[in-house]
């Protein structure tokens, strides 16, 4: 997995001055866990609004964390999968969630914490029973979940992307390690990390739109945008839009696209 970038800026940005490209607008989605029915709901909304700017070069980047918790982690992949809204690109990044099931299924007995992580959820989701098998048999659960999960969730896990950049925006599930070069990002600070970035008020390279850190609503700050509503037990998906200096939001609660707030300082 490469890091993934479109324009590099030529110093560090600060919300107040970040745009995207000239003629690109950009949709990022945040952690769904589970959620397929807000999901759908969401995608629905993005592809009308998508519809309303046929001249421009329309991108949705979803930040990762499409498993566990919620209890529709198998129809989640299914419409990341599968699913494509007209005349928009999608782009799916990998959220510590996907990593850790990968894991799982690469390595059961190393990938095991998944099952506590959250992993209960997406087993159930797939018609895999833990009761079915020995809990202490992690190698025996996830030879019964790859038998359940079709091919193309399978590729879909695999070719998850780890970051992608866009104009003067650093898209992200986490965050980043703050003073590393963004090419030397590891990705295991890309998609874990949350102090010494939540924190952290200097200005990056880029202004980093993440999720991984759930909040009642989407955080606003100089030099981040974190976009995770806690879908799964909230019930609010959040939808940021960005398109050149303007940002909007649209959500499966308050609907949108609705402007956003001037962005506070690091917290």
């Amino acid at each position: 997995m490469m890091l993934t970038w479109l324009q590099r800026p030529k110093q560090s940005k600060t919300l107040e001055s970040a745009q995207t490209p000239p003629g690109v607008r950009i949709y990022a989605v945040g952690d769904i866990h589970g959620r397929a029915d807000l999901l759908e709901q969401l995608q629905g909304q993005i592809e009308q609004d998508a519809a309303r700017h046929p001249d421009k070069v329309r991108q949705l980047i979803y930040l990762g964390d499409y498993v566990d918790r919620g209890p529709q982690s198998r129809e989640v992949l299914e419409l990341l999968s599968r699913r494509r809204l007209p005349g928009v690109t999608s782009h799916c990044l990998l959220g510590n969630h996907d990593q850790a099931m990968r894991h799982f299924l690469r390595d059961p007995l190393t990938g095991a914490y998944w099952l506590e992580l959250g992993g209960l959820a997406t087993l159930l989701s797939y018609g895999v029973s833990v009761w079915s098998a020995d809990p202490a048999d992690p190698p025996e659960i996830a030879a019964a979940l790859r038998a359940a999960m079709p091919s193309h969730h399978q590729a879909f896990l695999q070719d998850l992307e780890l970051s992608r950049c866009v104009g003067d925006f650093f898209f992200v599930h986490a965050g980043i390690r703050p003073r590393i070069p963004i090419a030397q990002q590891q990705p295991q600070d890309l998609i874990w990390i949350r102090e010494h970035f939540l924190s952290d008020p200097k200005p990056h390279p880029y202004v980093v739109v993440h999720g991984h850190n759930a909040r009642a609503a989407i955080e606003l700050r100089s030099n981040r945008i974190g976009i995770d509503t806690g879908a799964y037990a909230t019930g609010r998906l959040s939808c940021l839009i960005l398109d050149g200096a303007t940002r909007m939001l649209i959500d499966t609660q308050q609907g949108g696209p609705q402007p956003l707030p001037s962005p506070t300082g690091a917290r």
